[in-house]
Parts: structure tokens; sequence; C-alpha cells
């Protein structure tokens, strides 16, 4: 069978969008290419069926980074918030090519650092890009607040600004177009209607030529795109009530006689395309400032970095900006300070608050070797600590990074509402035509103002901007919201889809458990008490590297028994350890040392670390050179968050699985302390993402929460793929989700959050199909037979703000807690 060739942009200006003839990309009206020639991301993407997905986030992430690069020179990096051309981005501020809108920039820790001036609390005047002494008093410098406005304030100040001049002038037209109604409002008896008509001209011209222009460019360009938006209709609808005016008031003679009052002059709406760019305006002056509440969480992580480090040099401390720290600096933290990067404490302890990450408000003990966390804030104590990761790599950059991308991403029930929209204006177009030749025909008199006046209102009416802004308001609010909460999104796909999943599978080892072995459980069976048992085993590992070593040395501490010295320790790979303590010969480890000891386990030991095992535990025994002086056991704990995290899901209607490569024993005994809804055991990685397919050729929507590069597979295989903060890089990358503190309470959030974004998202549609569903057919006169009701123009455009405010306003209700 022949294949079906395909015709794309090169400039791949609609992401993966292809079309089935050649012709004009309908964004930057280039000649469409084979797919071959565009790229082949675009066959990728539509053959690779339920798996195109992960081509394509592939495809976005080199996008992505191509055009960071890009924008390398400091400029920053902007987009459209409508997302008109997917993930396109531009190195300098200006409006869409699509659709006319601000370009809106994208914030990151480069970007907010850049141009920092630092100056004197107590001189003003003492300025300079970066820290040191006052030379007037030598207190230390600090970062000045105010700093540059950024673009996003000087685009809603220009806004501002055009909104006032706009209420300045439309404010006494509407009272010239309105005297009539207004019986102490005697114009007429100032001047006749003829100048009156010529003022409402002049004072209109500014609102529409100075005010209200981009609103035409943005008009015009989705005519010559072919691709029809809001501003459409606006710019029809304003530009015909305009046009209309002029011509009445130079060439009156041409109207018939229906369009003329007494003294045949032809009504004029200069009034209604002033209060109408006037009410547009407002609404977009609205949207800006909303756009900036929508990053306040993006910049409030941006501010959890302080803007200097106080770095250590032969011995000497001295403050540098921070992006000047380098990995492996020494750096000095104080009390009360934030911690500048990601690194290691080295000399010190520190209780650290680390809501910023967890969300949790109990602070956490650290010591020497402890991992610290950019942002986080140092309690009581000062602690010396070497940089790790510094700039784009650390934690909190990476949080602004994946809040920034799910932010520009676009859900797929947004791909829906852009095509109802795009429909809906030539609909509109449509029903504003109908509606003019209906009423010309059988109108009242005079028909043809009325014809006018209505198309002119359903034009208004129907502004899509609202159908437009439901879905990305809420994604960017629900995306800085989920970040907050502890849990990255790396694109809207994700929000979307994890309210959808019914299969929740889970890893063991890191993701339920705490993914290191501590001591659970001792006993003596000789002559030693159960505390001597210890003592003795954690007396014997102390030269021990491996890590259930480290547990029993670690479990002994907390109940504060000191070990004792032994000589002659050997390793015996495979068996355990045996040392001489007190001139007698003793060991550690499993049933293969007691062979090399020649001694065999009573009943009653076996029976006792036969129980221990049926729950998880790997057991040792303890033994001298006669006997088993006891047993000991340690095991992966499970985390205590897990249960109750695992029965909120199940509460919820989701069904809970474990894929481990445990044995089985292990694997049994922690899904039936759990409550789990099955579980497997002995899984290799290959087994991991098998079982997942399986599931989903069941028709579940799976999401896979793992934390290791064994998880890998599985969490690319899953619909949604869920990673521990705490785990490796690998399976944070090929996971959509991933949860700062590494605990399941991330996932109940997660999907808490998901449906939270989704139902918000619905509201904001079902607003803007209401507005319009209601407003159409009122607007085009429906009523009119009925009750005499007409929508004026005035008012269509109210109700068109309206439901824009009411989506911005309901997409804001996110934000809270």
């Amino acid at each position: 069978m022949e294949k079906v060739k395909k015709y794309a942009c090169p400039m791949h200006c609609e992401g993966d969008k292809s079309y089935d003839q050649p012709g004009d990309c309908p964004v930057c009206n280039m000649h469409l290419v084979p797919v071959e020639e565009a790229g082949q991301s675009y066959h990728a993407n539509h053959s690779a069926g339920g798996s195109s997905h992960k081509h394509h986030e592939h495809n976005k992430q080199h996008n992505h980074q191509h055009q960071h690069k890009a924008s390398s020179n400091g400029k920053g990096k902007y987009y459209c918030p409508m997302r008109c051309e997917g993930d396109k981005m531009y190195n300098e501020p200006g409006s869409c090519p699509v659709c006319g809108m601000d370009l809106k920039k994208e914030e990151s820790k480069k970007s907010s650092s850049k141009n920092t001036t630092y100056t004197c609390p107590m001189h003003p005047e003492v300025k300079q890009d970066h820290p040191g002494s006052c030379p007037k008093c030598g207190m230390d410098l600090v970062p000045e607040k105010s700093g540059n406005v950024s673009e996003e304030e000087k685009a809603y100040k220009k806004m501002l600004r055009k909104f006032w001049l706009a209420v300045g002038f439309s404010l006494p037209l509407l009272i010239i177009a309105m005297s009539g109604m207004v019986p102490f409002l005697k114009l007429n008896n100032i001047a006749s209607e003829k100048v009156w008509n010529w003022i409402e001209f002049a004072l209109a011209t500014p609102v529409v030529f100075y005010a209200g222009w981009d609103f035409f460019k943005r008009g015009w360009s989705s005519i010559v795109r072919r691709s029809p938006n809001m501003w459409t209709l606006i710019s029809i609808g304003v530009g015909a009530a305009f046009l209309f005016s002029v011509v009445a008031i130079l060439m009156p003679g041409i109207f018939p006689a229906q369009f003329k009052d007494g003294q045949g002059n032809v009504h004029v709406y200069f009034e209604a395309a002033a209060v109408i760019l006037t009410l547009v305006l407002l609404g977009q002056v609205l949207e800006l400032k909303a756009h900036s509440k929508t990053n306040s969480a993006i910049k409030a992580l941006l501010e959890l970095a302080p803007p200097v480090a106080r770095i250590i040099r032969e011995g000497e401390e001295m403050e540098i900006p921070l992006e000047k720290v380098q990995v492996g600096d020494i750096l000095k933290v104080k009390p009360g300070e934030k911690i500048p990067v990601d690194g290691v404490i080295t000399n010190g302890n520190a209780v650290i608050d680390e809501s910023m990450i967890t969300g949790e408000s109990i602070p956490v003990d650290k010591e020497k070797n402890d991992k610290v966390t950019g942002g986080t804030v140092n309690g009581k104590t000062a602690f010396e600590m070497k940089a790790e990761k510094v700039g784009e790599d650390t934690l909190l950059s990476q949080i602004v990074e994946q809040v920034n991308e799910a932010g520009r991403s676009r859900a797929p029930i947004q791909s829906m509402a852009d095509t109802i929209s795009k429909y809906f204006v030539q609909i509109v177009v449509s029903v504003a035509i109908a509606t003019f030749i209906i009423w010309a025909i059988w109108g009242p008199e005079p028909t043809y103002v009325y014809a006018f006046v209505n198309a002119v209102a359903v034009l208004i009416v129907a502004c899509p901007c609202a159908l437009g802004l439901a879905t990305p308001m809420s994604i960017m609010v629900g995306s800085g919201r989920m970040a907050q909460s502890g849990v990255l999104v790396k694109d809207a796909r994700a929000i979307e889809e994890m309210n959808k999943v019914d299969t929740l599978v889970i890893d063991k080892t890191g993701t339920i458990t705490e993914g290191k072995p501590s001591l659970k459980s001792y006993k003596s069976f000789g002559k030693m008490s159960d505390e001597e048992v210890l003592k003795l085993a954690a007396s014997l590992e102390a030269n021990s590297e491996h890590p259930i070593a480290a547990s029993i040395i670690a479990g002994a501490k907390e109940k504060k028994i000191k070990t004792e010295k032994i000589e002659d320790f050997e390793s015996i790979t495979g068996k355990g350890v045996k040392a001489t303590y007190k001139n007698e010969t003793f060991g550690l480890g499993n049933h293969r040392l007691l062979e090399d000891f020649g001694i065999t386990a009573e009943r009653d030991v076996r029976d006792e670390a036969k129980e221990w095992q049926s729950y998880g535990h790997t057991v040792m025994y303890v033994i001298s050179t006669k006997n088993i002086e006891g047993i000991i056991s340690v095991a992966d704990s499970i985390k205590s968050t897990s249960k109750k995290a695992i029965h909120e899901l199940q509460r919820k209607g989701l069904k809970v699985h474990m894929f481990t490569g445990d044995n089985e024993q292990t694997a049994k005994a922690v899904a039936d302390e759990i409550g789990l809804d099955s579980y497997s055991a002995n899984c290799l990685p290959d087994d991991k993402n098998r079982k997942v397919k399986e599931l989903q050729d069941q028709g579940h929507i799976v999401a896979m929460a793992g934390d290791g590069i064994n998880d890998a597979p599985a969490l690319t295989r899953a619909n949604i793929g869920i990673a521990m903060g705490t785990g490796t890089d690998i399976a944070m990358e090929s996971a959509e989700i991933t949860l700062v503190k590494g605990d399941l309470n991330g996932i109940v959030r997660a999907r808490e959050l998901s449906h939270k974004v989704m139902k918000n998202i619905k509201q904001n549609l079902f607003f803007a199909f209401v507005y319009n569903s209601v407003g159409v057919p009122v607007a085009a006169g429906i009523l009119f037979p009925f009750f005499g009701i007409l929508l004026s123009p005035i008012i269509a455009a109210t109700a068109m703000s309206f439901s824009s405010v009411s989506v911005i306003t309901n997409a804001l209700r996110l934000r809270k807690k």
C-alpha cells in the first residue's frame, strides 16, 4: 500500500502538525514541505500510535534546549501566553505574530539575577553591580529591592496608560451620545446634531487609532494568516461601527431616509466603537495583571536563593555574587541565612527549615556529610558546606525550569478549545451576516439601522477571548501551585492525564520504603542479654563497610550502646565477619557462617529467625566458638507516610500494585503490611516494563512511581511516570512528575491538584460557552419579537469583558491552599 505523503512547515510553527496537501503555512506563510524535509519527528509522532507523546516530549526538549541557546544573550525568553505556536520562543519582547498578544517573559534565575544592583542601607546613592562595603560608612552593601522594572510590568503600565486615555475620551463621548435619554442634558441647545457628531468623531479617533490600534493589527493578522480569533471579531465589529459613522458624517446623502433624523443627520456609533475598545483595554489590563500573579509562585521560588554567597578562600571569608559560585567552593552559612546552592556539610551541624521543598514546617537536623539544598533556611548555628550543584543544576533552578515548562505546555483539552474557537469565529461571522440580512428584510423601520446594530452586537458579544484564556490560565496557576506543594510537573499533559489515572504501579525500595536498611530486631539465645548481643554485633561490624553494618551501628548508637574494641577483624565474602573479642573468636553472619563455625541452630532459634524473615527482615546470627549467642535483623523500613498515602489513593478509586526486584517473602510482607491490591516479586527492569504494558492493554490508565535506574523503562512506558525526588536523575528524566520530598503523599497531592486544575479548566470553558451561547442569540435579536429586548454593542462588550474577568478570577482561585 502506497504511503500517504504529509506536508509540514519547515519552521515548525505549529509543532508537529502536518497537512495532506502542499500549500502555505497558515502561521508564517512559508511553503509547506514533505515531512521528511521538515524533520523525522513528524512521521514519528503521527505513526507511533499510543507512544507518540513520548517522541513529542523528546523533540520538545531538544527544541527547548536549542531555543534556550538562542536566548543566551541575556534578554530572556519570551512566548505567547495563548500558546499559538506551541513551544516557540522569541529572543525579544513584542507581540505574537499569530494572535498579536504581548509576548510573556519566562522567569528564570539567570534573568532574575541579571543587572542586580547593590546599595548601602545608609547611603542609597552608593550603587555598584557587585557586593562589597560602602566606601562612606563601611557597611555591607545589599541588593537593591526595587531593581529594574520588569517587561511584564512595562507592558502592564503601557496598557494601563492606553486604558486611562481611552476612558478620558470615551466618557464625554458616552455623555454626548446618551444626552437624548437624559432630560437635563439639553446639548442640542448648545450646538446642532451635526456639530456634536463631529465632536464625537474627534473624541473617538484617538481611542481607535492610538489606544486600540494594536487590536486592529491583531485582527488583520488573524485574517491574513487565515487563523480567526477573538481579535477578528473585535476588529470587524468596532471597525464596522467606526467606518459606518465616518461615512455617515461625511456623506449623509448616500443613506436611505430611514437612517436619518428630522434634520437629515445619520445616527452614528462613535461611542460604541470607543466604549467597546475601552472595555477590551480593561480586559487586557486585568489580564496582564493576572499574568503577573500567575508567575508569583515562580518569582517566589527565585527569591528563595540569596543574591550573594559567603565563600572561604585561603582561610578568609568574602562575599561573591551567587552566580559566581563554582562546584567545589567551600561556603559558610551563618544563622538565619538562606543556603545559596546545593551541597554537603563539611563542618558543623545545623537545623534547617526545608519547607520550601517538602512543605513540612518541622525543621530537619543536619550534620557533617548531610546534603543541603539551596534556598532552604539555616537555623541558629553556623556551618561550612561544599558546593556540589550550582546555577541551573540546583534543585531550585530545576523546579523553576519545570514550572516554566509546565506553564508553556498545552494540555490536550486546550487543542479542543483552540479548534472550537477557530470554527466558532467563522460561525459567529456567519451569524452576524445572517442577522443583518434577516433584520434588513423582516425588521421594523429603520430596518438597516436595526440590522447593522444587531450584527455588530453579535460580533462583539461572541468574542472568544474567555475561551482562549480558559485552559492556559488554569495550567499556569495550577503548575505553580503544584510546585509549592512539592509536586513538579513536566508538562500540561501530565496534569490532565493524572486526573484520569485508575491504576498506580509502585516500586518498593526507595518508593514505599526508605531505600536503606535499618536495625529492626535483636534477641539473645545464650548467656548474654539482648543489649549485649546488639553491642557485640555493632562491635564486630565497626570495621565493616557493608550497608548492613552501618545500619546495625546506627541502631546501637540510637540506643546509646557503645561499641567495644575488637582485634583480628576479617570480612568473609558472602558469609559475614569475624573477629577476636576478649580473647575469644566471635562471628556475625548468615547460615553459611554457622557452617564455618561448625554450629547447628536449635529449633527455637530457627523458628524465631523464620518468623522474622516472614516480615521481610534479613536475619544474621551472633556466633561464639561454641554456640549461637543471639540473632539480629535489619530491614528496609517502610516510610511512615506510605501506608496512609496508599489507603487514601485506594479510597479515591485507584488500584495500587507493587512491582519489585526483591524476593517473594519480602515483597509479600510489605504488601500485606500496607494493604496493596497486588504485588509481583523478582521483577527485572524489563518485567516491570512488560507488566505496565499489560495493564495498559487491559484498558487501564497507568501511573508508575519509582526512584531507580531500573524503574526508568516502566516510567517511560506508563501513561504518567512519577519519580521520587530522592532517587536517580535518570528516573526523574524518564518521568513526567517528580515528587520533591520522595514520599507517596506527593501522589495524593498530585492527584488532588490535577483534579482541581481540570475541574477549574472545565469551569472556565463553561463560563466561556455559557456567555457565548446566551449572548449570541440575544445579540441577534431573538428576544425582540417577544419582549422587545435588544442588546446594544456597548452592553455586548461589557458582557464579553466580564466573561474574561470570570475566567481569570476563577483560575486564580487555584493559588489558594
